[in-house]
């Protein structure tokens, strides 16, 4: 059984989180992208505290996917360095973990 891993990233506008997300999915390095949005995020950054509004994208891949999901938020994130934490799924649903593992199987 495959690893199965949550991505979060946040993007600065709702537009942004979208063309991150359908990249993803079109790509099949993930099979499913949420958008939960707008919040509020404050943050240090370049010595000040900052405060935006952000969208955050929930991404549900797996383990060996993960390389493609970084590269693919680097690529189209206007961040210089965006967040991008995984966080292992340890169990779930054996129907949705089999699903997300058939979704996020694709080749470039």
């Amino acid at each position: 059984m495959a690893d199965y891993l949550q991505i979060t990233t946040a993007a600065a506008s709702r537009e942004e989180a979208e063309r991150i997300a359908l990249a993803l999915v079109e790509r099949r390095f993930a099979g499913c992208v949420q958008i939960i949005g707008s919040m509020t995020s404050i943050y240090r950054w370049q010595g000040q505290v900052e405060q935006a509004a952000e969208w955050l994208c929930l991404i549900k891949t797996t383990r060996p996917r993960y390389a493609d999901v970084e590269q693919t938020i680097r690529e189209l994130h206007s961040y210089e360095c965006p967040e991008i934490v995984a966080t292992p799924i340890e169990t779930g649903s054996p129907a949705y973990l089999e699903w997300l593992a058939k979704e996020s199987t694709g080749d470039r």
